[in-house]
């Protein structure tokens, strides 16, 4: 699960609601702990994020980070501690004490016996089945002579018998294998041997991942996260002056430096966030860069500022040259980096009704068959031919390959399924184009998605167009709202974060209102114009799949 690279969905601060759910999930699963110490693992104030991730099997996996450390992880609704929470709280979970060549062979996946335990002289812990525990090493230390921490993530346990030598506890090696690289401390081995660093990508590493801060994931990197971003900061601007503006381009707005030209300095696989620097703003950044007289800036309209000059030969910029990525850099972007998307297919079904179960039985369909159009054409064509329906007066005028000729004469099959009721005494026939148009009407609709590389999925109904709307706020501020995006494999979190760049504006990712599990992305101000350039021309999402394009704002007139 952590033993290779996983990509990070989303990594948010936590609500006061689900700091207190988890609080209240931590008492009840860890008993042990008393209120003093749930306050001390979840605390109450301090920064809590929680970090959605997709292991690279695909499971879905949320992590509860404290101050840069993963102290929990939620993994199919059960609750588990990392390594480092077992190191803090090493009387959290029943123990079991055994040897470092027994452990080996726990992590390929053989279960862990009773004669490869060490008994203490209290005995073994009691458990029962699908009780958590631990298993730690004989000799690993945290530090002096305190006690042995659990040095492995807490596992399921088969009941044991403990009455009989040949009994075995069977840990689920997954769990055991991938909780391991967790932890933040290592082991520690006795003689002076060299610490070892468990697993290829700790989850502090996870929290500095390129897709979600834009931050350095180099393990060897001492700086702060506030001084990484500083450094990025400076690194594309700097970059933007060098290689991409030039002078007839000033002057410059602000915002077009920003967001033409900057966010496209920044180096693959990293985001930059003004908010996550020091300067927390870029007018507070160019006023700083000003005052190294590297570029001036002047307001030349009201509550607009404008880069007007430019010093190319400041030795900032001249001396400045692209940095190239280091190979451990390198390697943790490949793995973490997000596939590209790309666009489902989208293909329109029909679902047979009890109404039209006759029409379709001769060819061996029954109610709830899911058809394509061409397949329906077919059943019907073949139907009226079957039962000599074609009108004999129009029969050289008919031809099967253009049916908009001719006339079908309609059996009682045919007026059952397709006539209205008024009409089952008074129409005898219909055109080709006529008989077809009716029965698709009459059949339930249906969709079938197929996305890269997956199985595609049929589902009854009418697929959900992606829903732009315009909302109104306090003091008349308009937002934009869209809707539905997870039904064209669309993370909303990500397309919050993009557009958050692309329009400079706030963005907010709620649940719908009346729905469960459907996600809304609220941008401030009417921003559909970037919005449906993101879907139509990057995403290549059908138009007829997206409503509310009308609404963008109408360009000014020129005068």
């Amino acid at each position: 699960m952590f033993a290779k690279a996983f990509r990070v969905k989303s990594n948010t601060a936590i609500k006061g609601s689900d700091r207190r759910k988890l609080r209240a999930d931590v008492t009840a699963v860890f008993p042990t702990l008393g209120t003093d110490q749930v306050s001390e693992l979840v605390p109450g104030k301090e920064e809590l994020n929680i970090v959605k991730l997709y292991a690279h099997r695909g499971d879905a996996v949320t992590v509860y980070v404290s101050g840069g450390n993963p102290i929990l992880f939620e993994l199919e609704k059960n609750l588990y501690p990392t390594v480092y929470t077992l190191w803090s709280y090493p009387d959290l979970l029943p123990t079991f004490t055994t040897w470092p060549l027994v452990l080996e062979k726990l992590v390929g996946g053989a279960d862990l016996m009773l004669p490869g335990l060490v008994v203490p002289p209290a005995g073994l812990p009691q458990v029962q089945k699908g009780d958590l525990c631990a298993i730690a090493l004989v000799g690993n230390r945290r530090s002096g002579d305190k006690s042995s921490p659990p040095s492995i993530a807490p596992l399921a346990l088969d009941p044991p018998d403990l009455s009989e030598e040949k009994g075995s506890v069977q840990a689920d090696s997954t769990v055991q294998g991938d909780m391991r690289r967790l932890t933040l401390e290592g082991e520690e081995q006795e003689e002076g041997e060299v610490q070892q660093r468990c697993g290829e990508k700790s989850l502090s590493e996870a929290t500095e991942d390129p897709s979600v801060g834009g931050l350095n994931p180099d393990p060897t990197d001492s700086k702060t996260l506030q001084e990484q971003m500083d450094e990025l900061l400076q690194r594309c601007f700097l970059r933007a002056l060098k290689y991409r503006v030039k002078k007839a381009d000033l002057p410059l707005l602000t915002s077009t430096l920003l967001g033409s030209h900057m966010f496209s300095c920044c180096p693959e696989g990293r985001q930059l966030d003004i908010k996550k620097s020091s300067y927390k703003k870029l007018s507070k950044f160019l006023q700083h860069m000003q005052q190294e007289q590297i570029i001036q800036v002047q307001e030349l309209s009201k509550g607009v500022e404008s880069v007007v000059a430019v010093d190319w030969k400041h030795p900032r910029i001249t001396s400045f040259v692209i940095p190239e990525p280091s190979p451990t850099s390198q390697t943790i972007q490949e793995g973490s980096r997000e596939q590209p998307y790309h666009p489902p297919d989208i293909k329109s079904l029909y679902c047979v009704p009890a109404s039209m179960t006759l029409l379709f039985q001769e060819s061996g369909h029954k109610k709830g068959s899911i058809l394509e159009g061409s397949e329906v054409r077919t059943i019907v064509i073949n139907y009226a031919k079957k039962n000599d329906l074609v009108d004999a007066d129009n029969k050289k005028k008919a031809d099967v390959c253009l049916p908009s000729r001719g006339l079908v004469k309609l059996d009682p099959i045919l007026c059952d399924c397709i006539l209205e009721k008024g009409e089952q005494h008074t129409v005898m026939k219909l055109p080709w184009d006529s008989l077809l148009n009716r029965c698709l009407e009459k059949l339930q609709p249906a969709y079938q998605v197929t996305f890269p590389g997956q199985e595609p999925i049929v589902k009854k109904g009418k697929i959900c167009p992606i829903d732009i709307t315009l909302a109104q706020r306090a003091s008349n501020k308009k937002v934009t709202v869209v809707r539905n995006l997870e039904a064209y494999g669309l993370d909303p979190c990500s397309v919050a974060t993009i557009l958050q760049q692309r329009c400079q504006a706030s963005t907010t990712v709620t649940p719908a209102p009346g729905t469960k599990d459907i996600l809304q992305v609220q941008i401030q101000g009417n921003q559909i114009h970037h919005l449906g350039r993101l879907l139509l021309e990057e995403y290549r999402l059908p138009r007829k799949h997206i409503q509310g394009l009308e609404k963008a704002p109408k360009p000014g007139k020129k005068k």
